[in-house]
């Protein structure tokens, strides 16, 4: 339909102006055909990033498990007549792994090869899944199971395809007899692989089989959630002050500039404003997410203020002058008709701030959240790692398991922040209101 009415317009003009429409239709074709090249190749840029993340941490959400006849032998977990918790928590459950371990191929009896027999298996990781099956049922001591423990992180990487399993394969940690012990495995169906729980069950560990997500998860949740409480009230209020009440003077052009600045600063700067006066002159504890969420809410709240106050300015005057006409005051102007009004756009500016706090690294690096932490956080008092920070310290191990787990975490961040995104939208269409 363009190219006829293009087509028709030419026809009906003189040359000279013919020739200056084909020129302009040819530059507004190229302009489109950049623009959408633009768009293609940004999408295709994005489509590689996403597709190397998924393709590097989709399997860190599976765990390979071996399974082994365990016979819970009271002298070999170290245990006498004291069988009070205490006792079952302190006995030697990596000794009952290793004879597991040992019992399955009982026609390797060398020192040398005991050792690496024992390789194929997560002796603290099968340690721990032991004393909490014996700590929920103190019945199992003396008897033998059969149960799937944790495999280690060499065979868990040769089971999904990330070592190759022929000889000098690039990685490869596992030598033939190991490998021979693992094919003799996979035939009689005791390896498989299954959910990897502890994935978001636990927080981080030195060993990449135990190591998990959930405390980076919840002390970004603590983080946020203070952050939240600060900035959005303040912002709002802000906001509202300085485009409704406060007068227009140098003053106020100076508080207008000082904020948009703000918004431009490095968000490093904000970590050592914290490490300064949240550390230094307060005392809070470091690596708290008390203190990371502190250091949040003042990267967030330029970003909240100029959204609200964009928002607010996008309500029209008429509104205004008709509830004024009407006898309302100046604060029930606001607070009655102008602010639910801009209320989708102040909510939709203050979770992509928090998005944009989610993501952020450098401030929070700078009051000590780089911490290696493995308890999960029981209160916002309790050093923490968060999410980013988690991706940064897995992302600089060596460890060939820990690389499925960076891509992992950054996928479980990409979700949160796809989850905020989707919440602003829902936020806006909920209070939308048109006049």
């Amino acid at each position: 339909m363009t190219e006829m009415v293009e087509t028709a317009a030419i026809r009906a003009t003189p040359d000279a102006l013919k020739a200056r429409l084909r020129r302009r239709y040819a530059a507004e074709r190229r302009f489109r055909a950049l623009g959408l090249g633009a768009v293609l190749l940004s999408l295709s840029f994005l489509g590689v990033l996403l597709v190397t993340i998924v393709s590097n941490g989709i399997t860190a959400f599976v765990q390979t498990q071996i399974r082994l006849e365990v016979a819970f032998d009271p002298a070999v977990m170290g245990l006498g007549a004291d069988r009070s918790a205490d006792a079952l928590r302190s006995a030697d459950y990596g000794g009952l792994v290793k004879a597991a371990i040992q019992s399955r191929f009982p026609d390797v009896e060398s020192r040398a090869e005991l050792r690496q027999l024992t390789k194929l298996i997560s002796v603290q990781g099968g340690g721990e899944q032991l004393q909490a099956a014996v700590l929920a049922d103190p019945g199992l001591i003396g008897s033998t199971r059969a149960l799937w423990l944790i495999a280690s992180p060499d065979v868990d990487m040769v089971m999904k395809g990330h070592v190759g399993r022929d000889k000098g394969a690039e990685g490869a940690r596992l030598n033939d007899t190991q490998l021979g012990w693992l094919e003799t495995l996979e035939q009689t169906g005791d390896v498989a692989l299954t959910f990897n729980t502890l994935l978001f069950t636990r927080g981080d560990s030195r060993e990449p089989e135990l190591a998990g997500l959930w405390g980076a998860v919840v002390g970004s949740l603590y983080s946020l959630s203070i952050t939240l409480l600060i900035c959005f009230p303040i912002g709002v209020a802000s906001a509202v002050y300085l485009e409704e009440f406060a007068p227009k003077n140098r003053l106020t052009d100076l508080i207008e500039v000082n904020i948009n600045n703000l918004a431009a600063v490095p968000s490093v700067v904000f970590g050592l404003l914290g490490l300064a006066i949240f550390l230094n002159t307060f005392g809070l504890p470091r690596s708290a997410p008390l203190v990371g969420g502190l250091v949040l809410a003042l990267i967030s709240l330029p970003t909240i203020i100029i959204a609200g106050r964009a928002a607010l300015k996008a309500v029209p005057p008429s509104i205004r002058e008709a509830a004024l006409g009407l006898g309302a005051s100046r604060l029930q102007v606001t607070a009655d008709h102008v602010l639910p009004l801009a209320m989708p756009g102040v909510l939709t500016g203050t979770i992509l701030g928090m998005a944009h706090a989610l993501g952020e690294t450098a401030p929070l690096l700078m009051i000590g959240m780089v911490a290696f932490i493995v308890d999960i956080p029981g209160s916002p008092l309790d050093p923490a790692a968060v999410l980013p920070v988690q991706v940064y310290l897995w992302a600089d191990s060596p460890e060939r398991a820990f690389v499925e787990r960076t891509s992992a975490a950054i996928m479980v961040l990409l979700a949160f922040l796809a989850l905020m995104n989707l919440a602003a939208i829902l936020l806006r269409k909920k209070f939308e209101r048109r006049w």
